[in-house]
């Protein structure tokens, strides 16, 4: 997930126009992807996602980080956490409405690798209060935005954790990858 440097995953109003990308990023994330075959996500991202990626690879200007990644896309399981989306019409998706313990739980045991959270800042905030992050794979984006939607919000008891990377990109960008340390 990006994060500004004061903790921000997007603006006041869903901003996301100051998050920092180039080809070595692009290239670094789709390595780690392509390990992986769930991603989570919440019903506003997960939308976002569905207007671009089916389609990503077909466009005339397509670059080789949407060719790969609309690839991935398509093939991945994807988990959507909304009261209102419907199933009808999605292709390897499920949609959790209710009783999310159980059925995170559920799926945890299916998955066949590791599942990715996308974005999705209410779905974070839901599962870090459910305890249901094993780990944080963060891009320190290099601003300070002051106000925005904070990647940690609700959190009740301190969580420790334990640095597995960090990589710094030409674009500024800081990669933090940390595990859920008991």
């Amino acid at each position: 997930m990006h994060v500004s440097l004061d903790g921000f995953v997007a603006g006041p109003n869903g901003e996301m126009d100051w998050i920092k990308f180039d080809e070595e990023l692009f290239d670094y994330v789709g390595k780690r992807i392509s390990e992986c075959d769930s991603a989570l996500y919440g019903r506003v991202t997960f939308q976002m996602m569905e207007n671009y990626w089916p389609t990503a690879a077909e466009k005339p200007e397509a670059s080789k980080h949407d060719i790969e990644h609309s690839k991935w896309y398509m093939n991945a399981h994807k988990i959507v956490l909304s009261r209102t989306m419907k199933e009808e019409g999605l292709s390897k998706t499920t949609i959790i409405r209710d009783n999310l313990p159980d059925r995170i739980e559920e799926i945890k045991q299916k998955a066949g690798k590791e599942i990715l959270l996308f974005g999705s800042p209410r779905a974070t905030h839901s599962l870090i209060q459910l305890n249901f992050i094993d780990g944080y794979w963060l891009f320190v984006n290099p601003i300070i935005l002051g106000r925005g939607i904070p990647l940690f919000s609700g959190v009740k008891d301190k969580i420790n954790l334990k640095l597995l990377n960090t990589r710094k990109f030409t674009c500024g960008v800081t990669e933090l990858d940390y595990t859920v340390a008991g």
